[in-house]
């Protein structure tokens, strides 16, 4: 990307949110554009980030055997009222409805009716099963109190996941199998995603666990041991049987030396039964040759809310501790350098177009005219790119200062040499 063609000029940042500096950094910057409450555009850096996020997630469910589906995100009142969750959703104000003269539909905030509408021609006996589908699209929560910019929208994207078995054995094998992939999930993006005992909630079902980012933003409070790697939300502590629940469906009989820690929700996973299957009416033909209903898991991540927890957790801060930028990961980083020549220098501008068309899409050229480098690498910090590569006056001719915005270390470089070094 040449930032002469995306419509940028000096991206100036004021006092930024103390809670959320990175979002803040992108709103002031036009990153993100708010239209509402809880609704934002994505300029072209964040979008291909989320894009990023997006792909490692579908890699991880496609290798453990899930197949991706698209639903309706405008579904009829009716499939709802099958389920008799309509009521539910609409006096709670969560359900953005919309009127037309063929009746009620909505805006779906999640989709287990319409997957299970979806699956049930395809499922009708028991030799088509396990089978796990998967979504990502964007769902609509009409959020009383959003938070945290991308982290509680009423517009996000999300990744929704539904499995079909014939009992809960099956069910519990296929929960297995999603809760591996979600801890694949953050080893690739390059973040602890922690398995958290949660409380299933108005989704029903037997058993649940939320999928946590330990940070010092979140609103969630957690109780963990990072050697047992066992964590439960205290939410969970509020329900009467709470002993009970845990030590049939977890095996944890003392909770005592877990320690406390604030924590942000990016996934949540549900043993849902038959619940909706049998307030549905929908089910297989077993061997028996009886009708049976569906066990169902379903599985969710927040990709727009995973990606504001990752941005929150680049942020770069000077030795007072001041946010002075954003050095994305590299797992996910759209661009991988950005490129500062010096403009009025015919040699250096050279250099710089050779090297960016190396980099083939991964590299950002700052060509912007009438802008000191001074500015330019300010910019850089704020594109969140992983590494600046400068080339000026005091750099000779045939190498750069390629700089690490995350470390700050910086070092000269061989020109031919900086895509091997930091591609590999």
């Amino acid at each position: 990307m040449k930032l002469s063609e995306a419509g940028l000029g000096t991206m100036r940042v004021n006092k930024l949110d103390e809670m959320y500096p990175a979002q803040d950094m992108l709103l002031q910057s036009g990153q993100l554009v708010q239209y509402g409450t809880g609704i934002f555009g994505y300029g072209n850096t964040t979008m291909l980030v989320k894009r990023n996020v997006q792909i490692i997630i579908e890699e991880c469910l496609n290798e453990a055997g899930c197949i991706e589906i698209q639903l309706p995100t405008l579904q009829p009142d009716t499939i709802w009222k099958k389920s008799g969750r309509w009521d539910t959703y609409v006096n709670d104000g969560t359900m953005l409805v919309v009127k037309s003269d063929r009746g009620e539909l909505c805006l779906a905030p999640t989709a287990e009716e319409a997957c299970i509408e979806f699956m049930a021609e395809k499922l009708k006996s028991y030799k088509h099963m396990p089978a796990t589908v998967y979504q990502i699209g964007e769902k609509y929560r009409n959020e009383i109190r959003t938070r945290g910019y991308l982290l509680r929208g009423r517009s996000f994207l999300m990744m929704d996941a539904y499995s079909f078995d014939t009992d809960l054995k099956g069910l519990e094998t296929s929960y297995a199998k999603i809760r591996d992939a979600y801890i694949k999930i953050g080893e690739k993006l390059g973040i602890e995603l922690l398995p958290v005992i949660a409380d299933n909630g108005a989704m029903g079902g037997k058993k649940s666990e939320e999928f946590m980012f330990v940070s010092p933003i979140g609103e969630d409070t957690i109780l963990y041991d990072e050697d047992r790697k066992i964590a439960l939300n205290t939410e969970v502590l509020e329900k009467e049987n709470y002993e009970e629940y845990l030590k049939e469906e977890y095996g944890i009989e003392d909770i005592s030396n877990l320690k406390t820690a604030k924590a942000i929700e990016v996934g949540h996973i549900f043993q849902l039964g038959t619940k909706y299957s049998d307030s549905m009416n929908i089910g297989f033909i077993d061997k028996d040759n009886t009708q049976k209903p569906y066990y169902m898991g379903c599985y969710g991540i927040g990709v727009s809310r995973l990606v504001a927890a990752i941005y929150e957790n680049s942020v770069i801060k000077d030795s007072n501790g001041n946010v002075t930028g954003i050095s994305l990961p590299k797992q996910i980083a759209p661009y991988m350098i950005q490129i500062i020549p010096k403009l009025d220098n015919e040699e250096k501008v050279k250099e710089a177009n050779e090297l960016y068309n190396q980099f083939a899409g991964k590299a950002i050229l700052d060509d912007r005219e009438n802008m000191s480098m001074g500015a330019k690498i300010k910019d850089c910090k704020i594109l969140g790119t992983p590494y600046m590569v400068i080339l000026g006056d005091k750099v000779e001719d045939g190498k750069a200062e390629v700089e690490n915005t995350k470390t700050g270390e910086k070092e000269i470089l061989e020109i031919s040499q900086i895509k091997e070094k930091l591609l590999g």
